[in-house]
């Protein structure tokens, strides 16, 4: 005989969701909150004026003796081999190059540019970067403008970014913060604000320090524990505490992915997963390849959450296009970690199309820079597709030199020029599911079967006997062989080679 239950126990029971609702409304609230904090710096960029500083250290320029491209070739092959690259291996990009690509970085944040300032100097300043001359002439600068934001295209360390901001009359940002917040700009998942959130969180954490020291929250006196908790702790302690609640949100969030791509994986079909520098026009070619309307933009990092596609190849297999975030050179720690979850769909492809921007003067670079950000992604023994993007932009002599490279896929996704080639060459070194050929005898009431084979795989030849139908069909093995029991006596398979 079932207990009733008691007036209290019901109301108990009433209760809980309210709590629930109550804390997860709580929650919605904290975020959005976060949310505008995040947005608010890249709004306050879009209407103001910006000026740029890019520093130059001489000495590691007499230490340079190999070119970018081998430098970073070389970084790359001592990842791969579990090694630390060369300490003095700092560069990544020539410097006016690099310069170039940070005033890129700025517009892409909304940032309008003043002007740029460009100082040489033999060693970093340990106090401000730049040393007090520089910082004088800076202010001038920045008074003379009118700019309101300071741009280093450098990252700053804590001590070096409390020093420029007390010389300074407007905000300062270095590298790491512009990059974090192009990020925050255009995450559009919950996964991706999160992922972002807690890479910008992670960032300021130790940049608090020094800040509200002398600000105590509670009194102290004698016998009692103290002067109380400063400003600076009460600060990092919330910081602390959201990131440790975004970990867990995360958590759940991946639990979540987890469970789709097993029930993808129940019905196995292979991911290939563009990846490359970022503005390599990698959105431009996914919509092109699969119609998908995912956003294509000049700016950098347009493309934040990962977007996934079904694709039919000429062979009737089936694979999932995956158009994945952009890389750029010393990309903060803080999102190579955040964004780790996110880049598995690249380490879990069976082939990568790395998307190489034609056009670029800095081609050789960049391709070097993305496969060193693999290598530390530990991203190794994928089938590598070459795929040289933007060939619109090429004039005809240097289109006939590239033309000539063994291997190199020669592309236009906006012109859509060069696809089939590209869908082709993804077809043949695709391993997974491999194209077998047979002799099947259907009957002539097997019409489902029938049109199952003419939807997913090649019908080569068919004829009618009877009440039969004799095929030579060439398709995925996955597929054909469901019907090995309709197979001619005197058929064979065998397996197709590309």
């Amino acid at each position: 005989m079932r207990k009733k239950k008691s007036p209290q126990h019901e109301e108990e029971q009433t209760k809980r969701p309210q709590r629930r609702s109550l804390v997860e409304a709580a929650e919605a609230q904290e975020a959005a909150i976060a949310a505008r904090e995040r947005r608010s710096l890249t709004e306050h960029q879009q209407s103001e004026l910006a000026v740029l500083v890019a520093v130059e250290f001489t000495a590691d320029q007499k230490r340079k003796k190999l070119t970018t491209a081998a430098r970073l070739a070389r970084d790359t092959a001592a990842l791969l081999a579990g090694e630390d690259p060369a300490a003095e291996n700092i560069h990544d990009l020539d410097f006016d190059a690099s310069r170039a690509e940070f005033e890129e970085l700025a517009r892409s944040a909304g940032a309008t540019i003043a002007t740029t300032i460009v100082q040489r100097r033999q060693k970093p300043d340990p106090g401000s970067l730049v040393g007090q001359g520089k910082l004088d002439e800076i202010v001038e600068i920045v008074t003379s403008t009118g700019a309101s934001l300071v741009l280093f295209d450098h990252d700053l360390t804590p001590s070096q970014l409390r020093n420029i901001e007390a010389r300074m009359p407007c905000h300062v940002i270095d590298r790491s913060q512009l990059i974090l917040d192009i990020f925050a700009r255009h995450a559009r998942t919950r996964e991706g604000q999160l992922q972002v959130e807690l890479a910008q969180l992670e960032y300021q954490l130790p940049r608090l320090s020094g800040r509200g020291r002398a600000m105590s929250q509670t009194g102290g006196g004698i016998g009692t524990r103290g002067p109380g908790e400063t400003q600076l702790e009460t600060d990092r302690r919330k910081i602390n505490i959201r990131i440790d609640r975004i970990k867990e949100q995360l958590e759940a969030v991946r639990r979540i992915r987890r469970q789709q791509r097993q029930r993808r994986e129940a019905v196995p079909v292979p991911v290939v997963a563009l990846v490359g520098y970022t503005n390599a026009g990698k959105s431009t070619l996914f919509n092109a390849l699969t119609e998908a309307g995912v956003l294509e933009s000049a700016r950098m990092f347009a493309t934040l959450d990962p977007k996934l596609r079904q694709l039919t190849l000429p062979s009737r297999r089936k694979i999932l296009l995956s158009d994945t975030v952009g890389f750029i050179r010393n990309l903060p720690h803080q999102l190579v970690t955040s964004f780790r979850a996110t880049l598995e769909e690249v380490e879990r492809a069976e082939i990568l199309l790395h998307i190489q921007d034609a056009s670029s003067e800095m081609r050789d670079e960049q391709k070097a820079q993305v496969e060193k950000v693999l290598a530390e992604l530990e991203v190794k023994g994928k089938t590598v597709l070459q795929v040289l993007n933007k060939i619109d932009l090429v004039g005809p002599r240097e289109r006939e030199n590239l033309s000539n490279i063994p291997g190199d896929i020669l592309v236009s996704g906006l012109a859509k020029v060069g696809l089939p080639a590209l869908i082709a060459a993804i077809d043949d070194a695709l391993v997974v599911d491999p194209l077998i050929q047979s002799r099947l005898r259907l009957p002539q009431s097997e019409g489902a079967i029938l049109a199952s084979l003419e939807a997913g795989a090649v019908i080569e030849t068919k004829r009618f006997e009877g009440n039969l139908v004799f095929l030579e069909v060439r398709g995925p093995a996955s597929l054909l062989n469901r019907y090995r029991r309709f197979r001619e006596r005197s058929g064979r398979e065998t397996e197709v080679v590309a």
